[in-house]
């Protein structure tokens, strides 16, 4: 049976930026081992599979090598997709289960906005590796039930990290999140994630990574409404808005191909 994919640019407005997506269009549940493997050959950040449900949607994010447990681009590709495609009518929200509870998308303007679970660090002793892989001294470290949160003295330091990534890979968390205040205008903070532990060296954009970011810098700056850059080769927009234990993530997407599986 033919199934329907799409390779999907999340977080731009152009092709070949953001952060690249595939999107599975399920009619039936599959096998996890398939979806494993297939997230293995389409060999990007993360491969999302999408199945209709009571007028809902189940969602799952597959990187090459693990599952996890929650992935902002890759929803706003599915979303993108579902209402480019004419699944969902373009002023209906879209509902997805996932295995961070129910997360929301909603149209507006020509931006989705992502209603996802904040992720806050709390204070965390850093591994004695962490600062030698890192090659940067940390100012902060902090994290949360996913990632290590390490924040850097300034912005220049950040774009020039070349971490040792098989170094990196032993830190016990899904990745590590390395920030600093901007000082590029226009952007209240800069970011990089490195995920090596879970198939990824650099992720270009993290939409998880903002749930994060955006309690961290809320408190610091004191604000509720934030925009950032993530400073990967491939670069990225991410708008925020704090809503209690909530956090709106806003981005664009392009869809690159479309097509069928034929296995």
């Amino acid at each position: 049976m033919a199934i329907p994919i799409y390779h999907i640019d999340a977080f731009t407005q152009e092709a070949f930026r953001g952060n690249p997506a595939a999107v599975c269009l399920l009619n039936d549940q599959a096998d996890e081992q398939w979806m494993q493997s297939l997230a293995a050959e389409m060999n990007l950040a993360e491969t999302a599979f999408v199945q209709a449900k009571n007028g809902e949607y189940d969602l799952r994010w597959f990187t090459p090598t693990v599952e996890v447990d929650l992935c902002g681009h890759a929803t706003l590709a599915a979303a993108h997709m579902l209402w480019e495609e004419g699944h969902v009518q373009p002023e209906m929200p879209i509902r997805f289960n996932t295995r961070s509870g129910l997360l929301t998308a909603m149209r507006d303007s020509d931006a989705i906005v992502l209603n996802f679970p904040a992720e806050p660090e709390v204070p965390f002793d850093p591994p004695a590796l962490l600062a030698e892989a890192l090659g940067a001294e940390p100012r902060y470290v902090g994290r949360n039930r996913m990632d290590i949160l390490v924040e850097v003295a300034a912005e220049d330091l950040l774009r020039n990290l070349a971490p040792d990534f098989a170094a990196l890979a032993k830190l016990p968390a899904r990745g590590l999140i390395v920030t600093c205040q901007s000082s590029t205008p226009g952007y209240h903070f800069i970011s990089r994630f490195f995920a090596p532990a879970s198939g990824i060296d650099e992720d270009p954009v993290t939409g998880s990574a903002h749930c994060c970011l955006a309690p961290f810098w809320g408190r610091r700056l004191g604000l509720t409404n934030l925009t950032a850059y993530q400073a990967s080769p491939r670069g990225g927009v991410v708008h925020m808005r704090l809503d209690g234990d909530r956090v709106l993530l806003a981005g664009s997407a392009v869809t690159v191909v479309s097509g069928t599986l034929r296995i």
